[in-house]
């Protein structure tokens, strides 16, 4: 009779085993925030819609048409770093950016905002900000030495 049973022996016996370590290295890619990049698509979601949930795209006209791009800019900045975080997570300092501006857009933009559109804007701002920082301060610790 033959030996049917199936004894899973160990991998680091198997001859491609070194190879098949830097196929899944390379198929994470760095991938060491990755549960950033959906909090920060529907961070840029919200932004973007926001206008319309706040009910001020008859008072602040300019505000609609700005929290509609800088929403749009910042979900595409989450679906860039999901899909090549490398190479993206260096854009997180200017979803930091985006963070500040959004806090000051309000007067800058605005003409005269009410508390809601300013409180608005400022939790928007301030939760970009502390993404961005977030992901900008793990692609520096996970980033190579020389």
């Amino acid at each position: 009779m033959a030996n049917l049973s199936h004894s899973r022996g160990d991998i680091t016996t198997h001859p491609d085993v070194s190879e098949m370590r830097a196929r899944y290295a390379r198929m994470l890619g760095g991938r060491y925030v990755a549960l950033v990049d959906g909090p920060v698509f529907l961070l840029g979601l919200y932004c973007a819609v926001s206008p319309w949930v706040v009910h001020y795209t008859t008072s602040q006209p300019p505000l609609v048409t700005h929290n509609l791009i800088i929403g749009i800019a910042i979900g595409l900045l989450a679906l860039g770093f999901t899909r090549a975080p490398e190479r993206m997570y260096g854009l997180s300092w200017a979803m930091c950016a985006l963070g500040i501006w959004m806090i000051i857009a309000p007067w800058v933009v605005g003409s005269s905002p009410d508390a809601g559109v300013v409180v608005n804007n400022i939790i928007i701002g301030a939760l970009a900000l502390v993404l961005g920082m977030l992901c900008a301060g793990t692609a520096a610790r996970s980033a190579p030495r020389p």
